[in-house]
């Protein structure tokens, strides 16, 4: 059985007297220093959830900056496209001229040509048929 005596008291009061320097000594420190990291670490994580919404925001800023280029460039695009286009229409119709201007000329000249042979065969005739006849007679 245990008993009671004043040994017991000494052991009671000893032990408290430990348990209060441990506390000072040991436990008050541990936990000054956990606070302080967990402020630290607090302060850590707030600064990276700003850190991340600002990269947010930013990368947003540059996908409506990227989708506007894209579609000035699409548009600028489709403009020098018709420009082209019509370039094209002016250039084919220029070219399309010359060339009927061209045949009509070369056309008038052949004709010309062929009007000047007839009229030097024209003269001819007479004595080409002649020496066919005399050919075939002969």
């Amino acid at each position: 059985m245990i008993d009671l005596n004043y040994t017991f008291f000494v052991q009671f009061v000893n032990f408290i007297i430990t348990l209060f320097v441990l506390n000072y000594l040991l436990v008050s420190p541990i936990r000054e220093v956990i606070r302080k990291r967990k402020a630290v670490m607090g302060g850590l994580l707030g600064d990276t959830e700003k850190f991340v919404e600002q990269a947010e925001t930013k990368l947003a800023n540059y996908r409506k900056a990227l989708d506007a280029t894209r579609v000035a460039g699409a548009e600028q695009r489709a403009s020098l496209k018709a420009q082209g286009a019509e370039q094209e229409k002016e250039i084919l119709s220029v070219a399309g001229q010359q060339a009927a201007e061209t045949l009509k000329a070369e056309r008038a000249a052949v004709e010309g040509e062929v009007q000047a042979a007839k009229s030097g065969l024209q003269g001819r005739i007479d004595a080409l048929a002649d020496k066919a006849i005399a050919k075939v007679l002969g």
